[in-house]
């Protein structure tokens, strides 16, 4: 499976379930759909059909084609944590060394989200790499919140980092931080079960 290229918009073949074709609103609600059931699980036979076809597009034509589902999905909803999640893993994919050093030097100001992000110390980028895997690998199940705050603890660390770093880009570690808020916010409404 091919994760590492930008996502690309989706094929008619996610839409095969869909009655009347693909249009902005469909496709919305087709990625809410997915997203809530790659993280609650099916309930039906004709939902599992749809996560096996789901699957088996990912793995044919990369996960980024139904990430794009969600690119437009509020941060407090499952759609959008997916998004944010799959964010954080294809950057990490991208640069994992620059991601190990951004972790490294943002851990000496965050030593409470170091321990949640349960990252060895210290952090290479193959430790990085099984992190963001391990963290979006635990989408499924009923400890989604543990999930995002792990992946929030990593964001907010490599975030602080990359702004101490010189050379550092400002902009965009200000952005992770976001991300690590967002995530962190979607990890408290799942525990009180408002995350839709």
């Amino acid at each position: 499976m091919n994760d590492y290229k930008k996502p690309s918009l989706p094929g008619p073949a996610l839409f095969e379930a869909q009655a009347g074709g693909s249009d902005p609103a469909e496709a919305t609600a087709a990625g809410h759909r997915i997203a809530n059931l790659l993280v609650r699980g099916p309930r039906t036979v004709d939902d599992q059909g749809l996560v096996d076809r789901v699957l088996h597009l990912a793995d044919e034509e990369g996960l980024g084609v139904i990430a794009e589902l969600w690119s437009h999905a509020a941060p407090d909803t499952v759609a959008g944590a997916l998004w944010r999640l799959y964010l954080l893993r294809t950057s990490v994919h991208r640069l994992p060394e620059q991601a190990a050093r951004e972790f490294a030097a943002g851990k000496a100001y965050a030593p409470v989200h170091e321990v949640l992000a349960g990252v060895i110390d210290p952090p290479g980028p193959d430790e990085v790499i099984a992190l963001v895997d391990t963290v979006v690998r635990g989408i499924v199940g009923s400890h989604f919140d543990v999930t995002l705050d792990r992946a929030a603890a990593f964001a907010h660390i490599v975030g602080v980092g990359r702004a101490q770093l010189e050379g550092g880009d400002p902009h965009s570690a200000a952005k992770l931080v976001d991300t690590a808020l967002h995530l962190r916010k979607a990890a408290e409404l799942e525990r009180v079960g408002e995350l839709h």
